[in-house]
């Protein structure tokens, strides 16, 4: 199959012979616009990631698919399935859960809740994501599911639908056994983030609340870095002997958010430290760039056989990439598609790939479509474009 490749460059350079040049992007010598960008950072960590919220764009990583124990870092899990169930309307905020011995029994971290209570799942969220409560996630647990196993089991169905590869879960809380622990990986813990901020906006707000109150118990926040850093607004901490001192944490700072997990640092101040030291280097190294608009038009091609001359090819949904600072000049885009174009055409048919590099690297590639619908020509317009066809050597039959 011959392509033609539309080279993203000056827009005033136009010209068409066996390749049509247009461009979108300036391109520029790369040492004269790009910036330095130093080593990434030592981290004090097993495992970490760092990654673009808006792009999914990993910047920095180690170890980042490792199973390890993630502690309280699996109630992100399991507040990320009470608020699918709560917008799925199978739940609600003011429902009420009853509180059962098991729940109540359960050790470590807690929210205090009473035995044979009711309990609002509203007030039991909070409980989890802010008290980090062992309490409050097997109450809710045994409430959407009927008991804790059942539910670990609708965790693991979760992640295998997120695509969290290396996640098991037997539990709603994180609490480590002598038979058993729950395992994540930073990279698994970084999608669930994502999808935690992507899906859940309207709730994810109680990530960033520093105390509540409970049974008059106050209890603070135990990330440290809602504290510290005004750009800081989530997700979780954990700690187990197994699992050490774990940190999930996002940050958004001059449109551009990002997500870090280390796992198995050594103290509570080291996973505040270990993260702020990825935040800084994403942050000021890295930027998030709008490429393209939702149905912005790339360029405009040639159509044979149709009641049409040309036909505008575009991008469906607006496309963002993370780029290092001050190289945003300096990437490229082909668009390539067939070298014979023929009416009919349907409007958001799909008609090419664009590719977007820099220094040899795809940044994104993703479909072309047709913006508009091209029907065909009547047979004159089909003769004498088989003719042209023809003439030019391009004719396929």
């Amino acid at each position: 199959m011959f392509l033609q490749a539309f080279r993203l460059l000056p827009l005033k350079s136009l010209s068409r012979g066996a390749t049509l040049s247009l461009a979108l992007l300036v391109c520029q010598t790369a040492w004269a616009a790009a910036a330095i960008i130093p080593r990434t950072p030592d981290i004090a960590a097993t495992s970490y990631i760092l990654i673009d919220a808006k792009t999914g764009h990993i910047i920095v990583e180690e170890n980042a698919d490792e199973p390890l124990p993630p502690a309280s870092l699996t109630k992100i899990m399991t507040a990320y399935i009470a608020i699918e169930e709560i917008m799925g309307g199978n739940l609600a905020m003011n429902d009420l859960v009853h509180i059962s011995e098991k729940a109540w029994r359960m050790e470590g971290s807690k929210m205090f809740v009473g035995v044979d209570t009711q309990v609002s799942v509203e007030d039991l969220l909070r409980g989890i994501i802010i008290q980090s409560g062992n309490d409050a996630s097997v109450a809710i647990a045994e409430h959407i599911a009927g008991s804790e196993d059942a539910f670990a089991d609708m965790m693991n169905q979760y992640a295998e639908v997120l695509g969290m590869s290396s996640s098991f879960f037997m539990n709603a809380s994180g609490l480590d056994t002598e038979l058993y622990y729950n395992t994540m990986s930073a990279r698994d813990l970084a999608i669930l983030a994502q999808q935690t901020i992507e899906r859940h906006g309207d709730y994810y707000p109680m990530y960033a609340e520093r105390e509540f109150t409970y049974n008059d118990i106050r209890q603070t926040n135990r990330n440290s870095l809602l504290f510290r850093d005004r750009n800081v607004d989530g997700l979780k901490t954990g700690w187990t002997d197994a699992a050490g001192f774990c940190l999930v944490a996002s940050a958004e700072r001059d449109d551009m958010r990002l997500i870090s997990v280390v796992m198995g640092t050594e103290s509570e101040d080291a996973r505040a430290i270990e993260t702020q030291k990825l935040m800084t280097y994403g942050f000021r190294y890295f930027e998030t760039h709008k490429l393209y608009e939702a149905n912005q038009v790339l360029t405009n091609v040639p159509v044979y056989s149709g009641a049409e001359n040309t036909v505008n090819l575009g991008i469906q949904d607006e496309v963002f990439v993370t780029v290092p600072r001050g190289r945003l000049e300096d990437m490229t885009a082909t668009v390539d598609v067939d070298e014979v174009i023929r009416a009919p055409l349907n409007g958001g048919q799909i008609m090419g790939v664009v590719n977007v590099v820099l220094d040899d690297d795809i940044i994104y590639q993703g479909d072309v479509i047709a913006m508009q619908q091209v029907e065909q020509g009547g047979f004159l317009k089909r003769f004498v474009d088989w003719l042209t066809l023809f003439f030019r050597g391009l004719f396929s039959g």
